[in-house]
């Protein structure tokens, strides 16, 4: 067992270390392409090496067998919105190409149906594989949010930050943390997020169209977070009801027991 553990350790150092040479030379390749500036650089790296960090210790902390081939599309993806990330950092100093930017970020949202299917087909599904490729679409959302957010308004950074608030209340709210049941719709608005985005960091639209596509994303994001907070506290009082139910029947069958006194 020792030996396995050991190998499992080596493994899951050299797929992360892959990952992060990997990031390195993207921005390496970034910044050769566009000459990013030192904040594309320090914010590229800094999320490799936090990716890094986060994933290495899920891994060791779960001790998977291989780190599969979903995990490693997710890796790949990972690359990408570092990439992104970067040159959404760099954009504070100077634009980037918009053809480099929505290249990058399509490549990396079309990959996002990739490693759902790649861990099914393969019998590779696991709940830190759901997580990283969660994490990975949360993070890229909120990048997203913050590049057009310079152009059409703050509001628009409610759409990247509002999965993080929703983790910061399930923090006060123990309620929220019960799971979901599956939903089309859920995961049809968390997709759009991404693809509607993308359409208003491209500049193909006019202002007007352009915010009428990000409001919309608002919108349906509200809707299916809302939709999901109101199921979770219904079931939440359904829980605590059928709880004092159980009680107060304990509670009489306890007091029927108790011998009559003489």
């Amino acid at each position: 067992m020792a030996l396995n553990n050991t190998y499992d350790a080596k493994l899951v150092q050299q797929e992360t270390a892959v990952g992060a040479g990997l990031q390195i030379l993207l921005l390496a390749l970034l910044g050769t392409a566009i000459g990013m500036g030192p904040a594309g650089w320090l914010t590229g790296l800094a999320f490799a090496i936090a990716t890094w960090a986060v994933l290495s210790r899920a891994l060791h902390r779960t001790r998977p067998r291989s780190f599969g081939p979903a995990n490693r599309v997710t890796l790949g993806r990972a690359t990408l919105v570092g990439g992104v990330t970067a040159l959404v950092a760099d954009s504070f100093e100077s634009s980037p190409p918009v053809t480099l930017f929505v290249g990058l970020t399509a490549v990396a949202l079309i990959l996002d149906g990739v490693d759902g299917k790649v861990a099914r087909a393969t019998g590779t599904s696991t709940p830190l594989g759901a997580r990283f490729d969660m994490e990975v679409d949360a993070f890229l959302i909120l990048v997203l949010s913050v590049y057009v957010s310079m152009s059409l308004g703050p509001w628009v950074l409610l759409i990247g930050a509002m999965r993080y608030g929703f983790v910061a209340a399930a923090r006060a709210l123990p309620w929220l943390n019960a799971p979901l049941p599956p939903s089309t719709a859920r995961k049809t608005v968390a997709a759009l997020q991404g693809v509607l985005l993308l359409l208003a960091a491209s500049n193909l639209l006019p202002y007007v169209a352009t915010f009428a596509v990000v409001a919309t994303a608002l919108g349906l994001l509200v809707w299916s977070f809302g939709r999901d907070i109101l199921w979770l506290w219904r079931t939440s009082r359904s829980q605590k009801a059928e709880a004092r139910e159980v009680a107060e029947v304990l509670e009489l069958v306890s007091e029927c027991r108790e011998p009559v006194a003489s």
